[in-house]
């Protein structure tokens, strides 16, 4: 009866984090029909309906949404605990779910890794690469890298770095076009503009300098963009003016792919941190890796890089 219902539970916690009975049977080692069957015995044993199914799509119903809020971070944590008895206590092992974002991740996490799997060889790290803000709770992602998370009551965060967010341009936009020697000069300039993935909303170019002066530029929009990336990589080929975070554009800037323009303006950015639920029990896992990426942070000199000004 115990193993029957832990299998259920599985099943269930499963298919309604990845949103689909396949991805659930991957991640549990298991064939899509085993988890749609397992699902399907424990709605009959509960007497309820817990996902609505069609041919496209995978979703919880009414009474799924509040068994899956009841159980899934309880659950989880005794996944944790039964893993790290098995593996011996207090050992890091298991799948280590990581939202980060695209450039960032790249750049700088992912030559962390190496030195973590090959320190912890019973964790497997599963990177999900995305600019979004991600909901760790609902989404069931062990750890988050990023910038702006809303911390809730069960959310922590570990911060590694404030960022500078910086005006660049290449060499040969700035070959063909006077440079701006101060903020109302951008007036005349292309500029790359960035649409806020939570608002939609464009975002102003607003910045100050070290004596404390604060002003809002004008530019004249050729692209609007919602990707940092998609941003730094246009304003290397030429076509205009970036305000971006300085993470995203170091190494463009350090290949000599950009430069700086109006190097005395600057804005502060929202710090870059590293986030995860503060669970009574904290996984080995999660604990590893949250000191593992604090240590190579400020080993690597990565937190001076971001707020050079």
């Amino acid at each position: 009866m115990l193993s029957e219902l832990r299998s259920y539970l599985d099943a269930f916690v499963a298919a309604a984090d990845e949103g689909s009975f396949s991805a659930a049977a991957r991640r549990l080692g298991l064939t899509p029909a085993a988890v749609s069957k397992g699902v399907g015995q424990f709605e009959a044993r509960l007497g309820v309906r817990l996902f609505q199914r069609s041919t496209r799509r995978l979703a919880l119903t009414t009474d799924g949404e509040r068994l899956y809020g009841q159980v899934r971070l309880p659950w989880t944590e005794i996944g944790d605990a039964l893993t790290e008895l098995r593996q011996g206590a207090g050992k890091p092992a298991g799948t280590l779910k990581i939202a980060l974002a695209h450039t960032v991740g790249r750049e700088y996490f992912v030559p962390m890794m190496d030195e973590f799997v090959r320190r912890y060889p019973d964790v497997l790290p599963d990177l999900y690469f995305d600019n979004r803000q991600v909901d760790l709770i609902a989404e069931g992602f062990d750890v988050a890298i990023g910038g702006g998370i809303e911390l809730t009551d069960g959310l922590i965060a570990r911060q590694l770095a404030r960022m500078r967010i910086v005006l660049v341009a290449s060499p040969a936009y700035l070959k063909a076009q006077p440079a701006p020697a101060q903020p109302q000069d951008l007036a005349r300039h292309l500029g790359l503009v960035r649409r806020s993935l939570s608002t939609g909303r464009l975002v102003p170019w607003a910045m100050k300098n070290k004596t404390g002066q604060e002003v809002v530029a004008s530019v004249r929009p050729v692209m609007v963009l919602d990707d940092p990336e998609a941003i730094a990589r246009a304003a290397a080929s030429g076509m205009g003016i970036a305000m971006l975070p300085l993470p995203h554009v170091l190494p463009l800037l350090e290949r000599g792919d950009l430069v700086r323009v109006l190097p005395q303006w600057f804005a502060e950015a929202l710090p870059l941190s590293i986030y995860y639920t503060s669970r009574k029990l904290l996984p080995a896992k999660v604990r590893a890796f949250v000191d593992h990426v604090v240590e190579e942070f400020r080993t690597r000199g990565h937190a001076a890089r971001f707020k050079q000004g």
